[in-house]
């Protein structure tokens, strides 16, 4: 079990050092002082759009509501297309897409649903910061076990389309303005 608890607590600290924190060209992380200094509508800061997984499933992995209930995994979510955004507190660039996140999954609404599932180790902070920010069209979930972001071996912020196959169609690394126009004609794909 100790090992178990070592394992997880090195692949997190690997995962804030190596994730969120590595630069590259326009993340948005130059200069940024504090999130709520953050524009929300600033144009998209892609690092790629990812479609060499097209056609996998999603890991199986289960993840909990933020406001507490059963565990899930993205296969309940098979039947319709999904959005499934993988974020922290302490990454900048997550922070800075929320609120753009929030806005675009108030105009999807129910036909694609976007999951936002926090990848803090610590529910108590992902849970403060959505309730700070009362974003009121995310679905919120945590993985305090980052099971997901180890299984996709991702950085953060991460964004993964899944077809109503469950099957994923791409994913985006990096923040981006999901109220753009090309974040609406990849959304646009889940139809």
């Amino acid at each position: 079990m100790a090992s178990r608890v070592a394992i997880v607590c090195l692949l997190g600290t690997a995962l804030a050092m190596a994730a969120c924190d590595k630069p590259s060209p326009g993340n948005g992380q130059a200069g940024v002082a504090s999130s709520d200094e953050v524009p929300a509508t600033s144009a998209p800061k892609v690092d790629k759009i990812d479609r060499s997984h097209k056609g996998e499933a999603a890991p199986d992995v289960s993840f909990t509501p933020a406001a507490g209930g059963a565990a899930t995994t993205l296969a309940a979510f098979k039947g319709k297309p999904v959005l499934v955004n993988l974020w922290a507190t302490w990454c900048a660039p997550c922070v800075k897409e929320m609120p753009t996140l929030d806005a675009a999954a108030a105009t999807l609404g129910d036909k694609l649903p976007v999951l936002a599932i926090s990848q803090d180790m610590e529910p108590a902070k992902a849970n403060a910061f959505l309730a700070q920010r009362k974003f009121a069209n995310l679905r919120p979930f945590l993985d305090p076990k980052l099971g997901l972001s180890t299984g996709y071996g991702a950085n953060l912020p991460t964004t993964i389309l899944y077809g109503a196959d469950g099957k994923e169609i791409w994913r985006v690394t990096g923040d981006m303005d999901w109220t753009g126009a090309e974040a609406k004609k990849l959304l646009a794909e889940a139809a």
